[in-house]
């Protein structure tokens, strides 16, 4: 069975409830989930799981929260298979700086995936946007481990 690791720094709710979309999306496609809260805890060797989704919100005129930063650090390495997905507010900032956390994430860990941009709350029409991106996170992860064997 493929494992999946979710790690999310949350404050508003907002990025949180990306993170349980996401996660009940992969539990219906029959996948192993593990979620874990950046900042609570010890932090989840990526290495157990085939894949790892980085959710963070944007903070502060574009920047990657520092709980994610220390997330990161952390893990100590860039695993394969990093997917990578934002909550933020064009609000602030427009579309420059919209999810620029989520933005910076996936280019420094190579994502093969454009990383999932949600403005603030992913209810309404955004709720089907992140279904359909965690499932093309599984068919994405799928099609390049076949590619390996």
């Amino acid at each position: 069975m493929v494992s999946f690791l979710i790690a999310y720094a949350s404050w508003s709710g907002n990025t949180q409830e990306v993170a349980e979309l996401v996660e009940e999306t992969l539990l219906r496609e029959g996948m192993d989930v593990t979620v874990h809260r950046i900042g609570l805890g010890p932090v989840p060797d990526p290495r157990q799981f085939d894949a790892m989704i980085v959710g963070s919100f944007t903070w502060d005129k574009g920047a990657t929260p520092d709980e994610v930063k220390d997330f990161v650090l952390d893990v100590g390495y860039k695993p394969d298979n990093v997917y990578v997905f934002g909550t933020g507010d064009t609000q602030f900032g427009g579309d420059d700086l919209f999810c620029n956390a989520a933005v910076k994430l996936a280019k420094f860990y190579a994502s093969r995936m454009a990383p999932l941009k949600i403005e603030q709350s992913p209810r309404g029409a955004q709720e089907q946007t992140v279904i359909d991106w965690a499932k093309g996170v599984l068919q994405q992860w799928k099609h390049s481990h076949a590619l390996k064997c």
